[in-house]
């Protein structure tokens, strides 16, 4: 059974005052013990506390003490509030529970490892941290740096993964796509580098490159003794006759 919003023990006051239900039910609706509320209707509890009407705080209805005193067993339930009151957004950086704190630098590791597309901002918001921290992680200076080690920011429970995904997403809405990357650090299939090769016209009729990227000779000269004596007789020039 839900306790009242407001001033319990003055609750239990003005029920004891204004309405016909037994010590039990007064007393599991106010979270108070029997023998307490018994206290209260003697004077020997709460003395000068002013009663606080739950129907005015809206916190009971006429008809729901009327059903309790109707039925010694029955248990008072906690109305519904009629405003609901939305919850604060949080502004700033992220707040990190003090026994967190210490693996914040971890978390920023892992985070500029696993995710450099991140911005400094997103980091901050993720773990609740500055941009000075951010840049000594990165660049190794920050003074426990040898002994930082790579942890993800969700198992240490510094954000949830929905918060990690959503800020990965937007970021990576930033990043270049494929087909804006350069083409030489992509890895091909062997069938569309041949395919490449012959439509820039450097495939032989073989569809196959050397590897600089020039033909292969069609025809190799087959050398032997007399083709180079030949060629050196051709050369050389003859000596002049007296």
């Amino acid at each position: 059974m839900a306790a009242p919003l407001l001033m319990p023990k003055a609750t239990a006051v003005w029920l004891v005052d204004n309405t016909a239900l037994s010590f039990e039910q007064i007393a599991a609706f106010c979270t108070l013990h029997p023998l307490e509320v018994q206290g209260i209707a003697d004077g020997d509890v709460a003395g000068g506390i002013m009663g606080a009407n739950p129907i005015q705080n809206g916190q009971l209805t006429r008809e729901e003490i009327e059903k309790a005193e109707a039925d010694p067993n029955y248990r008072l339930a906690l109305s519904e509030p009629k405003v609901q009151v939305a919850a604060a957004k949080r502004k700033g950086p992220r707040y990190t529970p003090i026994s967190r704190r210490n693996e914040r630098p971890n978390a920023i590791k892992w985070l500029v490892r696993s995710h450099p597309e991140l911005k400094d901002a997103q980091i901050m918001r993720l773990v609740g941290t500055t941009k000075s921290t951010i840049d000594s992680v990165r660049e190794s200076t920050h003074w426990n740096a040898a002994n930082l080690t790579a942890m993800d920011p969700v198992t240490l429970g510094l954000c949830s993964q929905i918060d990690l995904d959503l800020e990965v997403k937007r970021a990576s809405k930033g990043a270049p796509g494929p087909d804006e990357a350069d083409s030489g650090t992509t890895l091909m299939t062997a069938e569309e580098a041949l395919a490449r090769s012959g439509a820039r016209g450097h495939g032989t009729e073989d569809g196959e490159d050397d590897i600089g990227g020039h033909h292969a000779p069609e025809h190799q000269e087959e050398f032997n003794a007399d083709n180079v004596f030949a060629k050196l007789k051709s050369v050389t020039p003859e000596p002049e006759s007296e």
